[in-house]
């Protein structure tokens, strides 16, 4: 039953690609939800892991010291 639907998975390197770039994840997220919804909830499980990571190493690297 796995070889049937062997596209419904996610590469290693758009799995990477969608944590480290949320908004790539969610694209990716939006083209893929009708036909393939395995990968589209991988892409976005990844996106919405990638997020609060962004925001806080962005904060961390932007932060100026006074």
């Amino acid at each position: 039953m796995k070889g049937e639907n062997n596209k419904d998975e996610l590469s290693r390197l758009w799995s990477m690609l969608s944590q480290m770039l949320p908004p790539i994840g969610f694209f990716l997220y939006v083209k893929h939800r009708k036909p393939f919804p395995n990968k589209a909830k991988k892409t976005f499980r990844n996106a919405l892991i990638g997020l609060p990571i962004a925001i806080v190493s962005g904060y961390v690297f932007n932060k100026t010291t006074s």
